[in-house]
Parts: C-alpha cells; structure tokens; sequence
C-alpha cells in the first residue's frame, strides 16, 4: 500500500503546484500564471521523485507507468492500481486548487492551435519525459545513479516551457483528466477536449517505451 500513496502524494503535489502556478494567478502574462510556473512545476516533481523513488519508482503519471510496464518493470494489474492512485492524487489537487485559489485549473491550448498541433505536442514531449525514466531509473546501466531526479524534474521544465503556451502543457493524463472532471463537478466545462491530455500522453509514452528496447 505504500507505494500506492506514494503515487497519490506525488502526483498530488506535483497537480497543486500545476494549479497554483499556472491556473489562477492571471495578472501575469506569462503562461496565464505565474512566470517562475515551469521551474516550479520541473522543481517539485524533482524532489517528489527524490522523495518516492525508492518506495513506488516515483512515476507520478499514467503515460510513465505505460512506459515502465512495457518495460517490463512492473505487472499489468500493478500499473493498473497505479493509474488510479496517481487519477486519484491529481483529482484531490483539483479539488485543493478550487479551495485555495478559487478556482478550477483548466488545461487547454492556446486560442489558434488546433488539436493536432496540441496532440503533437503532448506526444513529443512525454516521450521525452518518459525515455529520460526509462534510461535514467530503470536502466542497469544507470543503477544507482543520484542524477535521475534531477533529469526528469528538467525534462518536465523544458517540457512545461516549450510546449506548455502550445498545447497547455499536461504530458501526462492525470493531469489532464483529474482537474477535468473538478472542473466538470464544479460547473465548468473542460472534459471535452481531455482527449487530448489521454491519448497523447499515452501515445508518448508507449512510444518511448519501443524505442527503449531498439536502444537497450
């Protein structure tokens, strides 16, 4: 069961900081939040993956326990429960977004980009954020190493600064699925366009998964 929260406490913080920084704070114009919001959001999924990895493996997003499991680092039925605790983790943060700052995050793209261009964007960047797990916490080459949090905590700031004004910037489906459904619950109306924030993460991440194997 630890391992189980350790996803939820994760990917809870990791939702909140997303919340706090990107969603409301709209006397900034830089990403609709905050300007420090990148560096923020890479910063605290570092030092969650510092704090988890050693009881979960730290994946914190759907999209990288797709990748892991096709890894073969972890069973079906396992991955499966952790989707739901990380679901879970990212819904409790929507619900803390709405009680602190008033309001539901809504990750969305920006005004003229079509959802192709969106989609693209959330396949690329979480297959780099998943490849960037796979070689650096699963792979024997690398075992032991004290860099990975780090790695992956900067994989997600490039990905949050580059992608994120594009296509709102989830690279992973608890993020785009969990604040959804708060906002949906709490009279909004986000959750149609969440297929994007699924299917692209998860096509990224399967795809990191594949080209895993051809490196290794």
């Amino acid at each position: 069961m630890n391992k189980y929260i350790t996803e939820l406490i994760g990917t809870f913080f990791l939702v909140l900081t997303i919340g706090l920084t990107v969603g409301w704070t709209v006397a900034l114009p830089v990403f609709g939040g905050s300007a420090l919001a990148p560096l923020a959001i890479g910063s605290v999924l570092m030092v969650m993956v510092y704090m988890g990895g050693h009881i979960s493996g730290a994946h914190y997003n759907p999209a990288v326990t797709l990748a892991v499991m096709m890894r073969g680092k972890i069973e079906k039925v396992e991955a499966v429960k952790y989707m739901v605790f990380q679901v879970v983790g990212a819904i409790l943060a929507g619900f803390a977004t709405v009680w602190l700052a008033g309001e539901a995050l809504v990750v969305e793209s920006a005004i003229g980009v079509s959802s192709l261009q969106a989609l693209g964007v959330e396949i690329l960047f979480t297959f780099a954020l998943a490849l960037v797990v796979l070689q650096t916490a699963t792979n024997e080459a690398t075992a032991g190493n004290s860099y990975y949090g780090l790695a992956i905590g900067f994989t997600v700031f490039a990905a949050t600064a580059a992608g994120g004004p594009i296509s709102g910037g989830a690279f992973n489906p608890a993020v785009g699925l969990g604040p959804a459904i708060v906002d949906a619950v709490t009279g909004g109306s986000s959750i149609a366009g969440v297929w994007i924030y699924l299917a692209g993460p998860f096509i990224g991440g399967a795809l990191a998964a594949v080209v895993y194997k051809q490196q290794s």
